[in-house]
């Protein structure tokens, strides 16, 4: 079937492409030049960063980590499926996937809700500077994120569809993208200082 017309992995062509890998490296060289900056400015100014991190919901971080680790292994059961032609499966997971994308985010707007509502901005100090330039664009990845599957989802659920195995796995890709900048940002934010 054309659908499942597979390339041969290798360092050259990486599942997604590419392409896909350039994108995922920039990511993630500025979230870790960020996070760098992060931890410098923390050695910095040790008690703002102690007190204002004590301030932050660790419990909605863990849970956080949880809804995004268990949506990325629905993401890959969603690649297996669709690489043994197992489409209505593959998109099952996919749509699991999407619900831990949302649950996220849902969590994270509570979250954010919380802090506005105490007052807390992106200038209240430097330690909530980085947290909501840093969160926020993780947001942005996770929506970008999940726009890409629910794309990619429907086009694959067409009849005659066109969808080849690479646009899942760029998918896939960029999805695990957002899983891994997660578990580097709650680590760091969450409970270095």
């Amino acid at each position: 079937m054309e659908r499942l017309k597979i390339n041969y992995q290798n360092f050259y062509y990486p599942p997604g492409g590419i392409l896909m890998w350039i994108i995922i490296f920039l990511e993630l060289i500025t979230f870790g030049i960020a996070l760098v900056a992060f931890a410098y400015y923390g050695n910095e100014n040790t008690a703002i960063f102690h007190q204002s991190r004590m301030q932050l919901n660790t419990t909605f971080g863990i849970i956080n980590t949880v809804f995004l680790l268990t949506s990325g292994f629905f993401m890959a059961n969603a690649v297996h499926l669709y690489k043994n032609n197992e489409i209505q499966k593959s998109s099952m997971f996919f749509q699991l996937a999407m619900l831990g994308g949302v649950l996220f985010l849902i969590l994270k707007g509570t979250e954010y809700y919380q802090k506005i509502e105490s007052g807390i901005s992106l200038d209240t100090n430097l330690f909530y500077t980085f947290y909501w330039l840093l969160t926020g664009f993780h947001v942005i990845h996770v929506i970008v994120g999940l726009i890409i599957l629910v794309w990619i989802n429907y086009l694959m659920t067409k009849k005659n569809s066109a969808t080849t195995l690479e646009d899942v796995e760029a998918s896939a890709a960029f999805w695990h993208l957002c899983d891994l900048i997660w578990l580097l940002l709650f680590p760091i934010i969450y409970t270095l200082f």
